[in-house]
């Protein structure tokens, strides 16, 4: 039976073979066509920087090295495989060694086991030095020593460099996106808390409005059914509105406490925290404060203005939590601290600072201002009610909570500080985001460059190192040149032919042996006293050697431009 429903093999997107880990995109194939416009332009760029030091390097045809740009070009997919394929394509073909030096930065980067990192890295330098050495013969390069020798070069300067470099790089973003995920986490976790407690705060003030409008409530239900009996023989007439309102009264009872019993009342307070029609009053704030002092708190406490009693409850409620936080923070922060609780009253605002000292011993555990939970509650309820609430530290090292709240809160101001208080993350500009992103990726191509440019650099230095020493350690045979060699086994033992030797030669040389079909006139720089280098010919007949002449010509220097006059 065949189902209609998609498998899970069939949803899934298909990876580009120019993409990288969690890249998706049509812009992949604009990348990878300027990727391989710029490995052509490394490509030639090399083959002119190692044929300046000798031709003899070029290795075999330079279109050969096109190979190495689709290779390049899926590193990102297959960066162990690119990585082998063109070190062993460096091994014959000297002009990929900057694509080499690109992909050994990019597997490195990407692998994340340092026992595999390692493996491949090495694994590919050493492909790199056997190759060399195993095709310098053949490519008419040199000996097979010398091209071990240019080999480690290549594996030095184009793999192992790089490959540092990408597991530094790696290491560097993985270490940043952990420490991103750990940022956001936290932000995350700050953010809940801070709900959680505006929650709980709300869930607070819904308990005290059930209790104070429930309470009303229940009075009014009470004194209607009271009427209503009065009614049933004095007026019967009006028992039915009596009827009414008690009736209405107990649906609105009802409907309050369906509305506030979602939030999930917190259990009433006790002590001097009981929610009570005193609560916040002049008598309530000094009971309080005497909490407070004997406790061991020296507390200074001044009211201004007339009391409380005739304010709204959320208004003494909101002065009750303000003072009752305030010291509560002092108990656990500043114990032994001078704390001063003032109250101001005056027609249109209420005013309530509680300012404490610095402790005269430090707390036994470095808590700091904790976790600031209490006041975002109190921010929230003091936003909801068209007020505003301060805090921070003071010159002296202490402690302040300033809160201002409406005499008579308005039925509009619960939202206008609220939002303002959101602790939500802040809207990002698009715009700006957009152009950090470019100014990196900028950044990074521009510091890609520079390097490559150093790894050519240190490449083409130590190849011509290992050039200069090519008639020292290239061409060492434990057998000398003899009568009777082969051509190929006088190659082997010296220096290959040399234009310039044989151009000295001409018109200096002794006559050559009668029976001779061809010489060869090797590197010499062997200078002796008076201005003379000596030249060494060996001639051949059909390939055999037959004479080895040894003869001094002397040596041509050209004149300082200074001297030279023109007719």
């Amino acid at each position: 039976m065949s189902s209609s429903t998609p498998s899970v093999a069939e949803n899934r997107p298909t990876r580009s073979f120019f993409a990288g880990p969690k890249e998706q995109g049509r812009w992949l194939l604009w990348r990878a066509a300027g990727e391989a416009f710029l490995a052509a332009a490394l490509v030639l760029l090399a083959h002119e920087g190692v044929s300046t030091i000798d031709g003899r390097l070029e290795g075999a045809a330079p279109a050969l090295g096109l190979i190495g740009i689709p290779l390049v070009l899926v590193r990102r997919r297959f960066p162990v495989a690119c990585v082998v394929g063109l070190a062993a394509l460096m091994g014959v073909v000297s002009a990929v060694a900057l694509l080499t030096a690109v992909a050994a930065y990019t597997a490195a980067r990407q692998l994340r086991t340092p026992r595999r990192r390692v493996g491949v890295l090495l694994g590919a330098g050493a492909l790199t030095m056997l190759t060399c050495a195993a095709f310098a013969p053949g490519l008419n390069v040199g000996s097979r020593l010398f091209g071990l020798a240019l080999g480690a070069v290549f594996a030095g300067t184009t793999i192992v460099v790089p490959g540092l470099v990408g597991t530094a790089g790696g290491q560097q973003d993985r270490l940043l996106r952990a420490l991103r995920e750990r940022a956001a986490a936290a932000e995350e976790a700050r953010r809940l808390a801070d709900s959680e407690s505006r929650m709980r705060e709300r869930s607070r003030i819904a308990a005290e409005m059930h209790d104070l409008v429930g309470h009303r409530l229940s009075l009014v239900s009470l004194h209607a059914g009271g009427l209503e009996m009065a009614l049933q023989k004095e007026a019967p007439e009006l028992r039915d509105e009596a009827a009414v309102v008690r009736r209405a009264t107990r649906d609105a009872m009802q409907e309050l406490r369906e509305a506030l019993g979602v939030l999930g009342p917190l259990g009433s307070d006790t002590g001097t925290g009981a929610l009570t029609d005193a609560t916040g009053t002049r008598a309530d704030i000094e009971a309080l404060v005497e909490e407070s002092r004997s406790g061991g708190i020296p507390v200074a406490f001044s009211w201004d203005g007339p009391d409380l009693d005739a304010r709204p409850a959320q208004v003494r409620r909101a002065v009750h939590r303000v003072v009752r936080e305030s010291l509560t923070n002092v108990h656990r922060y500043a114990a032994g601290a001078h704390v001063t609780v003032e109250v101001r009253h005056t027609d249109e605002r209420v005013a309530v600072r509680v300012r404490n000292g610095v402790p005269p011993t430090r707390p036994a555990a470095v808590t700091g201002l904790g976790s600031g939970r209490g006041l975002t509650g109190l921010r929230e309820r003091v936003a909801l009610l068209g007020g505003s609430l301060e805090v921070g530290r003071t010159p002296g090292g202490g402690f302040a909570v300033a809160a201002g709240i409406p005499a008579t809160p308005g039925p509009g101001a619960e939202t206008a500080d609220a939002a303002a208080d959101d602790s939500g993350s802040a809207p990002v500009d698009e715009s700006r985001s957009r152009l950090s992103v470019l100014q990196r990726r900028v950044a990074g191509a521009v510091i890609g460059l520079l390097g490559l440019a150093g790894v050519g650099m240190m490449m083409l230095f130590g190849i011509l190192l290992v050039d200069r020493s090519r008639y020292d350690l290239a061409y060492q045979s434990p057998e000398k040149p003899r009568l009777g060699m082969t051509r190929e086994q006088v190659e082997r033992a010296v220096a290959a032919d040399d234009d310039a030797s044989r151009a000295a030669a001409a018109g200096r040389e002794p006559p050559r042996p009668a029976s001779a079909t061809d010489c060869m006139y090797p590197y010499s720089d062997t200078k002796l006293k008076g201005g003379r280098m000596q030249i060494v010919r060996y001639c051949f007949r059909s390939d055999t050697l037959i004479a080895i002449d040894r003869f001094t010509v002397p040596i041509v220097t050209e004149p300082p431009r200074e001297s030279r006059t023109h007719d």
